[in-house]
């Protein structure tokens, strides 16, 4: 019989002891495993969500909130900017590109944007079917939300007001769906798309169709949501936001310095869940090693006797080591298991809208650590148990004294 399989036979051979130690150390690293696969991708999700803009414009109010409404489509405006102080900072020789946004309406609790083409360039969205919107009223619709909604080509629907689901319905002026995007991993695949001459018009009773391009004039009493602001030199990141926080009635904020503070206090959250995972694999070590301990002690004289027959020290000492390394390797199968089984469960039970692109259908570099960490601990709980096996004294045990 081979030591592995001796080592398996005695892990068996106490069942509740086994699984219990197994299921303590497995939730620890399940825990830890959904951690650092709910961390990394919301890290790589926020950061993709903000590529491309260095400064976004809105109504004064607090910056995190215009970050959060404008740039990850995750908390309500704190209000609108005229048009004409827009479209006058748009021609701003500071700002590369600026692109506007005008929210109000949702359809199913979906974001509808009013906003340009060049919103599909800012996340290299690319169309699925159909083609970009030429009029208002036209939409193109996300890859998430067509798999959520089933909205097809050249389906209506009417929107609702407010960005919540239950807001009034503007059934007289409906939305005609032109285009789905091709999943890009970013904000622009839970988003319904649409010019922002659509917004005006739901809300205004419109029934003239007009282009973006409109004059000074025809910019008057019309209000926007935001600018997503692209710089055209490093210097107008020193310049241009002190300019819009001091000479206008706007808000400036710029989205990278947001989302560091965002993540620090999602960083909080995360480090109090670190914490209890770390508590619950010190616990498992501790059975761990108590019960290699105390089974030592009954084992004892089984020990002894394979002394006798011939075995030799170090292979009680590498018996008692693998079960803790077999143990280890057992939990951190399974831990890894209920880690990525809970992180796609969360993200099915928010669907493909909410669920900020989460899978558990990913393997991270850093799990290979953890499972390296696992047997560190398997390995750590079973040497002084297997030490004592080292020691065992032939004589002693088999004559009681």
């Amino acid at each position: 019989m081979s030591l592995l399989h001796l080592a398996w036979r005695n892990l068996i051979g106490r069942p509740l002891t086994t699984i219990l130690n197994l299921l303590l150390l497995a939730l620890g690293i399940g825990t830890i495993s959904a951690m650092l696969l709910f961390a990394s991708q919301l890290e790589q999700r926020l950061q993709a969500d903000a590529s491309g803009i260095d400064l976004v414009v809105g109504a004064k109010g607090s910056p995190l909130q215009l970050i959060l409404s404008s740039v990850y489509h995750a908390d309500v405006p704190s209000g609108n900017i005229p048009l004409r102080d827009a479209s006058q900072l748009r021609k701003n020789p500071m700002v590369a590109k600026a692109i506007p946004l005008a929210l109000g309406d949702s359809y199913q609790g979906i974001r509808i944007v009013g906003t340009e083409p060049d919103y599909l360039d800012l996340y290299g969205a690319k169309l699925a079917q159909g083609r970009v919107w030429k009029t208002a009223m036209e939409v193109v619709i996300g890859a998430d939300i067509a798999a959520e909604t089933g909205l097809k080509l050249d389906q209506e629907f009417a929107s609702s007001h407010g960005l919540s689901p239950g807001g009034d319905l503007h059934d007289d002026n409906p939305f005609q769906v032109v285009g789905v995007l091709q999943k890009t991993g970013t904000v622009i695949d839970k988003l319904i798309l649409t010019p922002v001459q659509s917004v005006w018009d739901t809300h205004e009773g419109s029934s003239s169709h007009t282009t973006d391009s409109d004059t000074d004039d025809e910019d008057a009493g019309k209000e926007i949501t935001s600018l997503l602001i692209k710089y055209k030199s490093p210097m107008a990141a020193a310049m241009l936001p002190r300019i819009v926080n001091s000479q206008s009635s706007m808000q400036a904020a710029a989205p990278a310095m947001e989302s560091a503070r965002l993540w620090s206090l999602v960083g909080f959250g995360l480090d109090a869940y670190r914490a209890n995972a770390i508590v619950l694999i010190v616990a498992a070590t501790l059975s761990v090693f108590v019960a290699f301990y105390n089974t030592l002690r009954e084992r004892s004289y089984d020990l002894a006797v394979m002394r006798m027959l011939g075995a030799g020290r170090l292979s009680l000492l590498w018996v008692v080591l693998l079960e803790g390394l077999l143990l280890a390797g057992l939990a951190a199968f399974v831990g890894l298991g209920l880690g990525h089984g809970l992180t796609e469960g969360l993200a099915n039970w928010l669907g493909p809208a909410h669920s900020l692109g989460l899978t558990g259908r990913i393997w991270l570099p850093a799990e290979w650590l953890l499972i390296a960490g696992a047997l560190s601990i398997g390995a750590i709980a079973a040497i002084i148990p297997a030490i004592a096996a080292y020691r065992t004294d032939v004589a002693k045990t088999l004559t009681g004294s």
